[in-house]
């Protein structure tokens, strides 16, 4: 039984990389990639990393798109024996367009994973991973492209009471699916300072004064980032600040896949709060400046 768990989206992400800053509007040389993402699967990479074993849970359809992705998650030694296939579903995709400056448009569809609902969470329940008798006590990380009820259901779910939960949103448009975990006992949200605004209906320019005002608003425990300036974690022990390192941006997707990775991996090693958040921003800027943490 895999006691790490990433349920969410599975997907092809599709990258126009423009090596100029892009206006509205232009039609620029690059370069196009697909490679394997989604905010699940790029954490289980991530994860990979540093040498933990996670598990899958989400939607991946039989089409020869789906077939290809998981092949390749499985070349990966990522473990995908617990992944919800249906004939009736193709598999999700991101497309993304970046230039130097960062992202310039984006569009998630994860409409397979959103039809697939609590189908995907199956495992939890039939005693796979766990039931109603002894529910899974492993560390999930959870992300936003699920549905709202989807996520409301999981927050209260009995099945997921002794879980270890790591909430992210995938992306600001997103940013409210994570309201019932606010007060949830074993969460921590990962947000960055847009999503943590719109999360505590503020308006703050700096990390620790979003951090604190989701700690107000209930959170247990959250890492809030803001791109190249001060990060912050916050809990019951306080504000943890710390300034990424500078870098020239190769690449931009995942940057924040690699920080909820790269903490959990630093948590699991007995970091203390400020070395954990240390190593996930730095973890994050080797991947940005296109290296390996």
């Amino acid at each position: 039984m895999s006691n790490l768990l990433c349920i969410g989206s599975v997907l092809w992400d599709v990258i126009g990389l423009s090596p100029k800053a892009m206006a509205h509007g232009n039609d620029l040389p690059g370069r196009i990639t697909r490679q394997p993402g989604g905010v699940a699967l790029n954490v289980a990479m991530a994860l990979r990393q540093f040498g933990l074993a996670p598990a899958l849970l989400s939607a991946v359809g039989q089409d020869a798109e789906g077939e290809a992705l998981i092949k390749t998650c499985q070349a990966l030694d990522l473990n995908t024996g617990f992944v919800f296939r249906s004939s009736d579903l193709r598999t999700d995709l991101y497309m993304a367009i970046e230039d130097p400056n960062g992202l310039i448009a984006a569009i998630a569809d994860a409409s397979s994973l959103e039809a697939a609902g609590a189908d995907i969470l199956a495992p939890l329940q039939d005693g796979r991973l766990g039931s109603a008798a002894a529910p899974y006590d492993g560390i999930i990380v959870l992300d936003g492209n699920l549905t709202a009820d989807l996520m409301d259901e999981i927050a209260r779910s009995p099945l997921l009471v002794s879980a270890d939960l790591r909430v992210a949103p995938a992306s600001p448009g997103k940013a409210l699916r994570l309201r019932p975990f606010l007060n949830h006992r074993s969460a921590t949200l990962y947000v960055n300072l847009e999503e943590a605004n719109l999360l505590s209906e503020g308006h703050h320019e700096a990390a620790a004064d979003a951090a604190q005002a989701l700690r107000a608003a209930g959170a247990r425990r959250v890492l809030v980032t803001h791109g190249p300036h001060d990060a912050c974690f916050a809990d019951a022990e306080g504000l943890f600040t710390e300034t990424p390192p500078r870098v020239t941006p190769r690449r931009i997707t995942g940057a924040g896949d690699m920080v909820i990775a790269a903490h959990i991996a630093a948590e699991l090693d007995a970091a203390d709060r400020q070395e954990a958040l240390s190593r996930a921003l730095c973890a994050a800027a080797t991947h940005v400046a296109g290296g390996t943490p």
